[in-house]
């Protein structure tokens, strides 16, 4: 059989490459998350995210905002910087 690694896309999983999170993350996960990383983030980016997070936001969406907060906090210099570039693209 040539399905290696396919039997683990089950529940609200989706299909992303390989080292990525593959849950589908609800809007009240992602306010949840930006509440726990606030105090590592300038007031801007916090007001950037809750801005976004007032509208219609698509699956994808609401999963790209929860990994650029997931362990902010504990992610090397060189790290943030790459995530604040991401969000620099993103909320423009």
């Amino acid at each position: 059989m040539k399905n290696h690694g396919m039997m683990k896309m089950t529940g609200r999983k989706r299909g992303e490459i390989m080292g990525e999170c593959k849950l589908d993350h609800s809007h009240e996960d992602v306010l949840k998350k930006l509440a726990e990383q606030a105090p590592h983030l300038s007031e801007l980016r916090v007001s950037q995210f809750k801005n976004q997070l007032n509208g219609e936001l698509s699956q994808e969406r609401l999963n790209e905002l929860f990994h650029l907060l997931k362990k902010y906090d504990l992610a090397s210099p060189e790290e943030r910087q790459e995530r604040e570039k991401q969000m620099d693209r993103l909320f423009g």
